[in-house]
């Protein structure tokens, strides 16, 4: 199985030994490899840390070099939001619109038959896209 990780897994994870226990298990039971992200995930990552840069340069700048780390680590395995994206989240979002993110990486992980790992699962399981909340776990 290939999950899609969205930025809440990403963030936990990054906190090492204080990783939340079920995304700490959930990590060490997958294949290194068989782990992708979304481009919006690098947006939203970025997107924090441009805010944390405002008030904070030396905690971005160190944020800067595990973004890169990160996007070294997943290279090849980072996911665009493409035309067949698009038109699955347009389909996913009727009746019930998802938030715009959301559905957007629920979209990615159908078209891509991957499983969502986020901790957004409840707004994400109506949709009928493969989810798990491993901080449930």
């Amino acid at each position: 199985m290939s999950w899609l990780l969205d930025t809440n897994v990403v963030s936990e994870l990054r906190k090492g030994s204080r990783c939340d226990p079920g995304v700490s298990a959930w990590r060490r039971s997958v294949t290194p490899n068989s782990s992708y992200l979304s481009v919006l995930v690098v947006g939203e990552i970025r997107r924090g840390i441009e805010s944390i840069r405002r008030r904070d340069a030396a905690s971005a700048n160190a944020l800067d070099q595990w973004l890169n780390r990160l996007t070294s680590e997943y290279a090849g395995r980072i996911l665009p939001v493409d035309l067949s994206v698009a038109e699955s989240w347009g389909k996913l979002n009727v009746p019930d619109p998802v938030p715009a993110i959301d559905g957007l990486l629920a979209a990615t992980a159908l078209v891509h038959d991957l499983t969502l790992v986020t901790r957004n699962a409840a707004d994400i399981g109506r949709t009928g896209v493969r989810c798990i909340n491993p901080f449930h776990s």
